[in-house]
């Protein structure tokens, strides 16, 4: 029953979920030097990875959240322990997030995992690893829980595994969460720069009918994905999309040893995002519920070399876990 009682247990200010939530992207200093290196997608468009080499024979590949990049907080400092451990990374930007827009309409959405498995085969043809993990935040953690599950049939032995923090794994019920005033503030955050790529997008390609009335007085998720998500991906409706794309269905498909670390006051987050009885019907999905971390949070202090609590988890499961040797 792979369900792991946690450890975390930040000082006070920090058991504020809306304190942690915010800390990191606001306060904390980590950045990290990459590789880039641009790939040709099969439909005519790029990717871009940026890799972070210390000579391993294991590789993490690290997915970002809606609207973030390498250059996300939670990515940089992933990168710096995992390197520090002798394992290399690699961070999938997601298309239209690297700093460059991509050439399509069309950009990425919480189940594109065709982008996922596109990308771990460049890695599988093109890199001599002996060991590929995957390690997604939010967004990026449910592509990486779907993929696991959805291509479970077709995973090469060389994917031993993945770890997924703060995922809405049941995103029609989180949309729902989104909505309510306690979101307010984060959703308008992400906004900014999603209804300024929307409108970028109308502008590149004519034939894409935007209502930009509507694109201006929209204040919920469904409102975006009615005007871009449905029309441009071809869902048939917002509830479509999110019952197509949540990673949910696909946990007890899991093959190998993948953990989720969810808070319980992460304010993202739906009772229906806590997937106990999958874990327990599951010999490789783990899960691990904190009390506190709010989302990609989990900072524990103010001082910094206190602030590793996330990094370590990720490494001691890759080591204890999925057995990949680390320093």
């Amino acid at each position: 029953m792979p369900i792991i009682k946690s450890d975390f247990s930040p000082t006070l200010p920090f058991k504020n979920g809306h304190f942690n939530t915010m800390y990191r992207p606001l306060f904390t200093k980590d950045i990290c030097s990459y590789t880039r290196k641009r790939i040709t997608t099969w439909d005519a468009d790029f990717i871009d990875l940026d890799f972070s080499f210390v000579g391993s024979k294991t590789l993490v590949l690290l997915i970002h959240g809606l609207e973030g990049s390498s250059k996300s907080k939670y990515i940089a400092s992933t990168s710096n322990h995992l390197n520090k451990k002798g394992v290399d990374t690699v961070c999938f930007n997601l298309r239209s997030c690297s700093g460059e827009d991509n050439l399509l309409l069309s950009t990425y959405h919480s189940g594109k995992t065709e982008d996922v498995a596109f990308v771990i085969a460049h890695l599988l043809e093109n890199y001599n690893y002996d060991n590929i993990v995957l390690v997604g935040f939010s967004l990026g953690g449910n592509l990486t829980l779907k993929y696991l599950g959805e291509y479970q049939e077709k995973l090469s032995s060389r994917i031993k595994g993945g770890v997924a923090i703060s995922v809405p794994v049941d995103i029609t019920s989180a949309e729902q969460e989104m909505d309510k005033i306690k979101n307010k503030l984060y959703v308008e955050i992400f906004f900014k720069t999603l209804k300024n790529k929307i409108l970028e997008k109308a502008y590149k390609f004519p034939e894409y009918l935007l209502n930009k009335d509507k694109l201006f007085k929209a204040t919920k998720f469904k409102h975006l994905e009615k005007l871009y998500t449905v029309p441009v991906f071809g869902f048939e409706s917002p509830e479509d999309y999110w019952k197509k794309a949540s990673s949910k269905p696909y946990l007890s498909k899991i093959d190998r040893p993948t953990l989720l670390v969810n808070a319980k006051d992460d304010t993202f987050l739906s009772p229906a995002c806590y997937p106990t009885k999958a874990a327990l019907q599951s010999k490789y999905f783990y899960l691990e519920i904190t009390d506190y971390g709010g989302h990609c949070g989990f900072i524990q202090s103010f001082k910094p070399q206190e602030n590793t609590w996330l990094e370590k988890r990720i490494s001691s499961f890759i080591s204890e876990k999925i057995q990949i040797s680390l320093y």
